[in-house]
């Protein structure tokens, strides 16, 4: 996420707008939000709702202490709310390059 908001400007000169889900609480997202300086929305899914409704969740962390993890990934979604792009790694610690986002969005268009 500091990745995203270091890219922000660039980001949003495309047209774009960067919105983070995380499984994560309220009150961690705003600590995380405050120490890393992140200006975007970050919502927080704590039963891994949407995580479950877009298939997303990482079976691999099924029963430890980061359950309900999603993949890390990117969903282009549309002003009607339509999904136009996924973009998704493996690991739960990876993370695609704002070049990727940046050329994924410019596709969609």
């Amino acid at each position: 996420m500091v990745q995203l908001q270091e890219n922000l400007e660039e980001i949003e000169s495309t047209g774009g707008r960067v919105v983070a889900i995380s499984y994560d609480s309220l009150d961690t997202l705003k600590r995380f939000a405050r120490s890393g300086g992140i200006t975007f929305p970050l919502l927080s899914d704590t039963d891994s709702k949407p995580i479950e409704a877009y298939g997303v969740r990482n079976p691999e962390a099924a029963g430890s202490r980061i359950d309900g993890v999603p993949h890390p990934g990117t969903f282009i979604i549309d002003q009607k709310g339509i999904i136009r792009f996924k973009l998704f790694l493996k690991g739960y610690r990876d993370r695609h390059t704002v070049d990727a986002l940046i050329k994924a969005f410019n596709e969609t268009k």
